[in-house]
Order: C-alpha cells, then sequence, then structure tokens
C-alpha cells in the first residue's frame, strides 16, 4: 500500500516486475489475480466513463516513453491533458494547438523552452525522456508513476526531474512511485524503498534506515 505524500522507489534486478507494478497502477496492465485499488477504486472494475476520469488523475512517465515521433513536442506535451479534454478539443488542437503556454512553461522546466514546435523524433533520447516528463508536469496527476524516469539523463538533469516529479505529486496532495536503477537516487529523493525478486516484495523500509551498500548488496542478491 501506498500512502498519500509517500515518495516509493521500486528497485530490484531487470525482471523483478517493477515496470509490471506500475502497469498494474496505471491500467496498462489487467492483473491475472486478485484486484489492484487505485486512488481508493478497483480500476477493473469500473466502467469505462469512469475509468478514463481516474485514469487521467494517473500520470506515468513510461520506460519507452510513449512519445508520437513524427509530431511536433507540444502535441506530445499535451497529450498529458487528453484524459481531461472533450474529444472535439484534443482534435482540434492537431490542428491548432491548444493550452501553449501551459505546455512550454512545463518545457521550461525540464530545459526545452526552445523546442516547443520541433517534431520529436529530432530529439536526442534524453530530450525526449524530459518530454515526457513535461507530459505529466502538464497534466497534474494525482499520482505519478515513473518507470526509470531518469536513465538518459546527466546527473544534474537528473535530480532536477525527480524533484520536478516529487513536487508535481506533491501538488496535489497525491504519491510518487518511481522504477530506479541507481540506488544513491533512490535515497535521495525517496522517503520509502521497496525491493522486488521475481515479482515478490522482498524489502520494504524507510530510505533513511538504508544505505547504498545496502541497495548495491541487494541488486547482488546478497541481502
Amino acid at each position: 500500500m501506498v500512502g498519500a505524500g509517500e515518495r516509493v522507489g521500486l528497485v530490484g534486478p531487470s525482471g523483478a516486475g517493477k515496470s509490471t507494478l506500475l502497469g498494474l497502477a496505471n491500467g496498462s496492465v489487467a492483473p491475472t489475480a486478485g484486484s489492484v485499488e487505485v486512488l481508493g477504486h478497483d480500476l477493473a472494475a469500473l466502467p469505462p466513463g469512469r475509468a478514463r476520469r481516474l485514469r487521467a488523475r494517473v500520470g506515468t512517465v513510461h520506460q519507452h516513453l510513449e512519445l508520437v515521433g513524427p509530431l511536433r513536442v507540444v502535441h506530445n506535451v499535451n497529450a498529458g491533458r487528453l484524459g481531461t479534454w472533450p474529444a472535439w478539443r484534443s482534435a482540434w488542437s492537431l490542428l491548432r494547438p491548444q493550452g501553449v503556454p501551459e505546455a512550454a512553461a512545463a518545457l521550461a522546466e525540464v530545459g526545452l523552452e526552445t523546442r516547443l514546435h520541433e517534431r520529436t523524433e529530432r530529439l536526442s533520447g534524453g530530450q525526449q525522456q524530459r518530454v515526457a516528463v513535461a507530459r505529466v508536469l502538464v497534466q497534474r496527476p494525482e499520482l505519478v508513476l515513473a518507470d526509470e524516469p531518469a536513465s538518459a539523463l546527466d546527473p544534474v538533469l537528473t535530480d532536477r526531474t525527480m524533484a520536478l516529479l516529487t513536487g508535481v505529486a506533491a501538488e496535489r496532495g497525491g504519491a510518487l512511485v518511481a522504477s530506479l536503477h541507481d540506488p544513491a537516487l533512490a535515497l535521495r529523493h525517496c522517503s520509502r524503498v521497496v525491493g522486488l525478486v521475481d515479482g515478490r516484495v522482498a524489502l520494504d523500509a524507510p530510505a533513511g534506515s538504508l544505505s547504498v551498500a545496502d541497495l548495491t548488496a541487494f541488486y547482488a542478491g546478497e541481502a
């Protein structure tokens, strides 16, 4: 269970189930058994309209980013608001971008203010990762899920990105759950660390009670 205001770092070796857990939380993966409660609701049990509204309250930075390369950056950022816009506005925005000041402000937060109208596929991998973060910033979700949100960024941008994601979750009294491979990053930005091994929780502790050596040993299977 993740409570309001928590910053949870998911750690564990590749294949441990971190991405699957995040997918269960945002509804992109359906549980094969049991149920998953998100923001007080069983997402799988909701009718389509209510499920769509609930998913609009959950922002995700996907491991593979889920950006549309040929589209301009502004359109990919605005995708964070499609869950709250009516269909006509979403369609019209592809012809004449809507909410441009908000999209530009989010891009400024991640250092891409000059790339608003550039084709997304022309950006570097690290820049595209920042576009995915800006998409969550304009969404203003209550729950932020991030799957390796800074894997292509330098150390300064990594810390900045984690601070932005933590801030947007806190803005609405929500939580951040981030899959991270860097033990030091998890300890710097998370209040709690949950470690997975073969899809099971093998570690659940306050970040303040752990060290980089502890998490390094966990990754190595020595914990």
